[in-house]
């Protein structure tokens, strides 16, 4: 049984998810600030985090990053506001995804559901892939391009790593967006898009004759090894 820590400074809505989550078979465990929030995760070890980014003492950022010290369990945060800039500070900071206030509690077991099956296909995949200068570890999530250490957030490791296990595959955004976070439905293509341009930005410091993203037009992105055309 899967166990969800849910965070939230408003009790009701902490109630409605609890209820909904049992109501799927999920054990639940219950925080209304940051600091509580901190505390039960390293006393309960959950299995996923639905967290809102507007608490008490410790805001829900500031939880994700402390966490993201210690553990890559999924994330999933909670805005009231659903502005940009909060989307895209929750995913650099390692959030597997987010949620806008106001939300249908069915929505959120949906997706809760779909991060815990990728969660179940990722148990299966190999630990390890090298191509040449580059080695991609996933028990470790480290990323080194001649031996140098990469930095990458969780998700841009998660696309990196998907792509190169699928190396010359194309991959539509759709299956990106199904197979780094665990949904198609809910999706947009421009969290693909955005992690992809990030992701390249950070690997063009690095040397990597051999391979490299390739944007196929129309379609999406796929991991190109050398011995192939360019363009």
């Amino acid at each position: 049984m899967a166990k969800i820590l849910i965070v939230d400074d408003n009790r009701q809505i902490i109630s409605i998810l609890s209820e909904y989550a049992k109501k799927e078979g999920y054990a639940t465990v219950e925080a209304l600030d940051g600091d509580e929030a901190l505390t039960k995760f390293r006393q309960e070890a959950p299995d996923i985090l639905l967290l809102d980014v507007m608490l008490p003492h410790t805001d829900g950022f500031t939880v994700c990053r402390k966490i993201r010290e210690q553990s890559n369990v999924p994330i999933i945060m909670i805005t009231a506001r659903g502005e940009d800039f909060e989307k895209i500070m929750g995913l650099e900071i390692g959030a597997d995804d987010y949620i806008v206030k106001p939300f249908s509690p069915g929505e959120v077991m949906a997706r809760i559901k779909a991060i815990l099956r990728r969660l179940r296909r990722e148990e299966a995949q190999p630990k390890v892939f090298v191509w040449d200068n580059l080695t991609i570890n996933w028990t470790e999530y480290t990323v080194t391009i001649n031996n140098e250490p990469v930095s990458l957030t969780k998700k841009e490791f998660e696309l990196l790593w998907t792509l190169a296990a699928g190396k010359d595959k194309v991959f539509s955004r759709n299956e990106l967006l199904n197979q780094v976070w665990g949904y198609d439905y809910f999706g947009d293509s421009r969290t693909v898009d955005s992690h992809i341009k990030r992701l390249r930005a950070k690997l063009e410091g690095y040397r990597h004759d051999t391979w490299d993203i390739r944007t196929i037009w129309g379609v999406g992105y796929k991991f190109e090894v050398a011995g192939h055309d360019k363009k």
